[in-house]
């Protein structure tokens, strides 16, 4: 599978009692569709997939397939601590017809890099699916290292990385000594490096909200091959990525980004708690903003 494009974690949006909200869900996929995202992934970090329980998470596969319904590529999370949860996962993105897999690094545990290979491996072999890596060192405390990824080079289906160390000299090593492996920028701060190196597509928790930004980017540089215009809409985006990445509030931003367009995507669930008014201000001043400027980028 070539990953190319625009590919959006879901975010899973929630009635006031934190109950799944199904009519803002089909909103919300439909809306993404509609816009012209290339790809929808679900239980990621944005989907709260640590706070969904296994019944819930499996549940929340199968709903969004039926509302994708094949019209772009659907790519199933199967992060969690334990490898035979991430097995289980794996078999359940199988099972319901899941286009790819999204396989991360467990949190916590602190795997070394044959570790993380076994584990990775062991979540191929019950999937048999297309597989895009997903190396957060941030939030698991580990990269993947050469020695993981030469380890993975003995099974095709790996054929992808979402690389979110935000380490300039991971990019580079990516790009020039595993050209094998598809490059997805991880690090929306770093877009145009990325796109700059090679990668084809970008995982992006904004596009949520805002897909026509995140997809000028990705067209003026990917398909348009026109930096300059790219570097100028990077720059209109730069605040909202700050905005983002800054505070701790990235999912609670992401949820009332959607609510801006009239998709009421609920509160994250506890720890996490809403943002309060000054930082919903914020939030939308700078969404108008960029919109503002890309649209006269544009032409529009």
């Amino acid at each position: 599978m070539q990953f190319e494009g625009i590919y959006t974690p879901l975010v899973t949006p929630y009635h006031d009692d934190f109950s799944l909200n199904e009519n803002a869900l089909r909103s919300v996929v439909d809306f993404l569709v509609e816009a012209g995202v290339h790809g929808i992934i679900v239980a990621g970090t944005t989907g709260e997939y640590y706070a969904q329980d296994m019944p819930e998470r499996i549940g929340m596969m199968q709903k969004v397939q039926d509302l994708v319904a094949g019209r772009v590529p659907l790519i199933v999370g199967t992060g969690a601590i334990r490898t035979e949860d991430c097995v289980t996962y794996a078999k359940a993105a199988s099972d319901l017809g899941a286009d790819a897999i999204l396989v991360a690094t467990p949190p916590y545990a602190y795997p070394t890099d044959r570790e993380i290979a076994l584990h990775c491996l062991a979540i191929d072999r019950a999937a048999n699916l297309p597989v895009m890596l997903y190396n957060y060192p941030g939030r698991m405390s580990v990269n993947m290292g050469e020695e993981c990824l030469d380890r993975l080079g003995r099974s095709p289906n790996f054929c992808a990385i979402k690389e979110s160390s935000g380490d300039p000299n991971r990019l580079h090593m990516l790009a020039r000594d595993y050209p094998h492996i598809g490059l997805s920028c991880g690090m929306d701060d770093q877009a145009l490096e990325f796109f700059a190196w090679g990668a084809r597509s970008w995982v992006c928790a904004g596009s949520n909200f805002a897909p026509e930004a995140h997809i000028a980017l990705y067209r003026a540089c990917v398909i348009e091959g026109d930096f300059t215009k790219g570097r100028a809409i990077m720059s209109a985006m730069m605040p909202l990525m700050r905005v983002l990445e800054q505070g701790g509030k990235f999912i609670q931003c992401i949820k009332h980004g959607l609510n801006t367009r009239g998709i009421d995507a609920g509160p994250p669930r506890k720890p996490l708690q809403p943002l309060n008014k000054d930082e919903k201000r914020e939030l939308e001043e700078v969404i108008r903003t960029m919109n503002t400027a890309i649209a006269a980028i544009e032409g529009v």
